[in-house]
Protein backbone atom coordinates (compact mmCIF):
# COMPACT_ATOMS: atom_id res chain seq x y z
CA UNK A 1 0.00 0.00 0.00
CA UNK A 2 1.60 3.86 -0.24
CA UNK A 3 -0.80 6.69 -0.18
CA UNK A 4 -1.90 7.40 -4.08
CA UNK A 5 -3.29 3.82 -3.98
CA UNK A 6 -5.45 4.30 -0.60
CA UNK A 7 -6.46 7.79 -2.01
CA UNK A 8 -7.93 5.52 -5.13
CA UNK A 9 -9.16 3.18 -2.95
CA UNK A 10 -11.20 5.41 -1.13
CA UNK A 11 -12.81 7.27 -3.52
CA UNK A 12 -13.56 4.05 -5.34
CA UNK A 13 -15.07 2.70 -2.39
CA UNK A 14 -16.84 5.93 -1.50
CA UNK A 15 -17.86 7.27 -5.24
CA UNK A 16 -21.72 6.98 -4.46
CA UNK A 17 -21.47 8.90 -1.54
CA UNK A 18 -18.93 11.35 -2.81
CA UNK A 19 -21.35 11.71 -6.12
CA UNK A 20 -24.50 12.41 -3.62
CA UNK A 21 -22.52 15.27 -2.12
CA UNK A 22 -21.41 17.50 -5.01
CA UNK A 23 -25.29 16.87 -6.00
CA UNK A 24 -27.42 19.86 -6.42
CA UNK A 25 -29.31 19.55 -2.91
CA UNK A 26 -25.87 19.73 -1.08
CA UNK A 27 -26.00 23.38 -0.87
CA UNK A 28 -29.35 23.63 0.24
CA UNK A 29 -28.86 21.41 3.02
CA UNK A 30 -25.79 23.01 3.74
CA UNK A 31 -27.69 26.62 4.33
CA UNK A 32 -30.73 25.57 5.58
CA UNK A 33 -32.55 26.29 1.88
CA UNK A 34 -31.48 29.96 2.28
CA UNK A 35 -30.21 30.15 -0.93
CA UNK A 36 -28.51 33.39 -0.73
CA UNK A 37 -25.25 34.95 -1.64
CA UNK A 38 -24.66 36.37 2.12
CA UNK A 39 -25.74 33.00 3.51
CA UNK A 40 -23.97 30.78 0.91
CA UNK A 41 -20.23 32.94 2.11
CA UNK A 42 -21.12 32.46 5.82
CA UNK A 43 -21.82 28.89 5.61
CA UNK A 44 -18.26 28.70 3.48
CA UNK A 45 -16.44 30.83 6.08
CA UNK A 46 -17.57 28.97 9.00
CA UNK A 47 -16.61 25.75 6.95
CA UNK A 48 -12.90 26.68 6.72
CA UNK A 49 -12.72 28.79 10.69
CA UNK A 50 -13.84 25.36 11.73
CA UNK A 51 -11.47 23.29 9.25
CA UNK A 52 -8.23 25.69 10.73
CA UNK A 53 -8.63 25.20 14.50
CA UNK A 54 -9.42 21.59 13.66
CA UNK A 55 -5.77 21.57 12.00
CA UNK A 56 -4.61 23.85 14.82
CA UNK A 57 -5.41 21.20 17.54
CA UNK A 58 -3.89 18.60 15.73
CA UNK A 59 -0.64 20.48 15.09
CA UNK A 60 -0.58 21.67 18.87
CA UNK A 61 -0.65 18.13 20.30
CA UNK A 62 0.78 15.79 17.14
CA UNK A 63 4.24 13.81 18.01
CA UNK A 64 4.85 12.72 14.85
CA UNK A 65 7.21 15.99 12.91
CA UNK A 66 6.19 15.30 9.20
CA UNK A 67 2.63 15.40 10.36
CA UNK A 68 2.59 18.01 12.55
CA UNK A 69 4.04 20.37 9.79
CA UNK A 70 1.54 19.72 7.39
CA UNK A 71 -1.13 20.17 9.61
CA UNK A 72 -0.05 23.62 10.54
CA UNK A 73 0.17 24.15 7.08
CA UNK A 74 -3.31 23.00 6.24
CA UNK A 75 -4.29 25.34 9.45
CA UNK A 76 -3.05 28.26 7.64
CA UNK A 77 -4.27 27.99 4.30
CA UNK A 78 -7.74 27.43 6.24
CA UNK A 79 -7.55 30.67 7.64
CA UNK A 80 -6.51 32.09 4.52
CA UNK A 81 -9.38 30.51 2.77
CA UNK A 82 -11.48 32.02 5.48
CA UNK A 83 -10.34 35.60 5.43
CA UNK A 84 -10.96 35.26 1.52
CA UNK A 85 -14.42 34.49 1.80
CA UNK A 86 -14.98 37.03 4.56
CA UNK A 87 -13.31 39.55 2.13
CA UNK A 88 -16.17 38.60 -0.75
CA UNK A 89 -19.18 39.76 1.63
CA UNK A 90 -17.80 43.24 0.51
CA UNK A 91 -20.71 45.47 -0.98
CA UNK A 92 -23.54 43.48 0.63
CA UNK A 93 -24.41 45.60 3.68
CA UNK A 94 -21.90 46.54 6.83
CA UNK A 95 -23.04 43.73 8.65
CA UNK A 96 -20.86 41.38 6.35
CA UNK A 97 -17.89 43.71 6.32
CA UNK A 98 -17.70 43.36 9.99
CA UNK A 99 -18.16 39.80 9.67
CA UNK A 100 -16.59 37.19 12.13
CA UNK A 101 -16.73 33.56 11.07
CA UNK A 102 -17.79 31.22 13.96
CA UNK A 103 -16.60 27.85 13.76
CA UNK A 104 -19.59 25.99 13.77
CA UNK A 105 -17.92 22.57 14.28
CA UNK A 106 -20.92 20.22 13.38
CA UNK A 107 -20.85 16.35 12.82
CA UNK A 108 -17.39 16.26 10.28
CA UNK A 109 -15.02 18.04 12.52
CA UNK A 110 -16.27 16.54 15.86
CA UNK A 111 -15.40 13.26 14.18
CA UNK A 112 -11.80 15.05 13.20
CA UNK A 113 -11.21 16.13 16.37
CA UNK A 114 -11.70 13.29 18.27
CA UNK A 115 -9.08 11.69 16.06
CA UNK A 116 -5.89 10.86 17.91
CA UNK A 117 -3.60 8.59 16.11
CA UNK A 118 -1.02 10.10 12.85
CA UNK A 119 -2.54 7.48 10.73
CA UNK A 120 -6.27 8.05 11.38
CA UNK A 121 -5.72 12.13 11.48
CA UNK A 122 -3.75 12.26 7.73
CA UNK A 123 -6.41 9.73 5.93
CA UNK A 124 -9.05 11.66 7.70
CA UNK A 125 -7.84 15.42 7.04
CA UNK A 126 -5.36 14.83 4.31
CA UNK A 127 -7.54 12.64 2.46
CA UNK A 128 -11.42 12.15 3.26
CA UNK A 129 -11.82 15.81 3.76
CA UNK A 130 -10.33 16.96 0.69
CA UNK A 131 -12.40 14.09 -0.53
CA UNK A 132 -15.53 15.88 0.44
CA UNK A 133 -14.22 19.31 0.08
CA UNK A 134 -13.82 18.64 -4.06
CA UNK A 135 -17.09 17.83 -4.08
CA UNK A 136 -19.49 20.44 -1.83
CA UNK A 137 -17.24 23.47 -3.00
CA UNK A 138 -18.69 22.21 -7.36
CA UNK A 139 -22.21 23.28 -5.75
CA UNK A 140 -20.94 26.91 -4.11
CA UNK A 141 -18.74 27.73 -8.12
CA UNK A 142 -21.90 25.83 -9.67
CA UNK A 143 -24.05 28.49 -7.70
CA UNK A 144 -22.21 31.81 -8.07
CA UNK A 145 -22.03 31.16 -11.67
CA UNK A 146 -25.47 30.49 -11.77
CA UNK A 147 -25.80 34.12 -10.10
CA UNK A 148 -23.59 35.42 -12.80
CA UNK A 149 -21.12 36.35 -10.42
CA UNK A 150 -17.87 35.21 -12.09
CA UNK A 151 -15.79 36.99 -9.15
CA UNK A 152 -16.71 34.96 -6.67
CA UNK A 153 -17.29 31.48 -8.28
CA UNK A 154 -13.75 32.44 -9.01
CA UNK A 155 -12.97 32.44 -6.00
CA UNK A 156 -14.15 29.17 -5.25
CA UNK A 157 -12.50 27.74 -7.91
CA UNK A 158 -9.43 28.79 -6.66
CA UNK A 159 -10.25 27.47 -3.35
CA UNK A 160 -11.45 24.35 -3.99
CA UNK A 161 -8.07 23.94 -6.64
CA UNK A 162 -6.08 24.56 -3.62
CA UNK A 163 -8.05 22.17 -1.21
CA UNK A 164 -7.44 19.34 -3.94
CA UNK A 165 -3.51 20.01 -3.66
CA UNK A 166 -3.69 18.31 -0.13
CA UNK A 167 -4.44 14.92 -1.42
CA UNK A 168 -0.76 14.93 -3.07
CA UNK A 169 0.20 16.38 0.56
CA UNK A 170 -2.00 13.47 1.59
CA UNK A 171 -0.11 11.07 0.10
CA UNK A 172 3.15 11.93 0.58
CA UNK A 173 2.61 12.41 4.65
CA UNK A 174 1.32 8.80 4.51
CA UNK A 175 3.94 7.37 2.50
CA UNK A 176 5.84 9.09 6.05
CA UNK A 177 3.87 8.02 9.01
CA UNK A 178 2.28 4.32 7.91
CA UNK A 179 4.56 1.87 8.48
CA UNK A 180 2.63 -1.39 8.90
CA UNK A 181 -0.65 -2.41 7.45
CA UNK A 182 -2.30 -1.58 10.72
CA UNK A 183 -1.40 1.79 10.44
CA UNK A 184 -2.61 2.01 6.43
CA UNK A 185 -6.21 0.26 7.72
CA UNK A 186 -6.69 2.54 10.24
CA UNK A 187 -5.69 5.73 7.52
CA UNK A 188 -8.27 4.15 5.35
CA UNK A 189 -11.04 3.75 8.13
CA UNK A 190 -10.55 7.10 9.48
CA UNK A 191 -10.65 8.48 5.60
CA UNK A 192 -13.97 6.55 4.51
CA UNK A 193 -15.43 7.14 8.19
CA UNK A 194 -14.81 10.98 7.39
CA UNK A 195 -17.32 11.14 3.80
CA UNK A 196 -19.53 8.59 6.04
CA UNK A 197 -20.15 11.58 8.41
CA UNK A 198 -20.52 14.38 5.85
CA UNK A 199 -22.89 12.05 3.82
CA UNK A 200 -24.86 11.27 6.78
CA UNK A 201 -24.90 15.36 8.15
CA UNK A 202 -26.07 16.23 4.34
CA UNK A 203 -28.90 13.24 4.12
CA UNK A 204 -30.50 14.04 7.84
CA UNK A 205 -30.05 17.24 6.76
CA UNK A 206 -32.16 16.50 3.73
CA UNK A 207 -34.19 14.67 5.44
CA UNK A 208 -35.89 17.12 7.68
CA UNK A 209 -36.71 18.88 4.36
CA UNK A 210 -38.67 15.61 3.29
CA UNK A 211 -35.88 14.99 0.35
CA UNK A 212 -34.19 11.98 0.05
CA UNK A 213 -30.21 12.15 -1.31
CA UNK A 214 -30.46 8.69 -2.95
CA UNK A 215 -32.70 10.16 -6.00
CA UNK A 216 -29.67 12.72 -6.28
CA UNK A 217 -26.79 12.49 -8.22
Amino acid sequence: MDGETLIDDVREAKATRLDRLGGTKWLLAATGADLETERVLRVAAASETAAAETFERWADDEGNDRAREAFASVAALERDHAARVVDHLDGESESEVDFEPEAESGALHEFLRGLDGTPERVGAGLVGRPLVSDRTTVQIVSFFVNEADERRADLFRELRTETDELLDEGATVLDGVCTVDDDWERARAAATGTIDIAYDEFADDLGAMGLDPRSIC
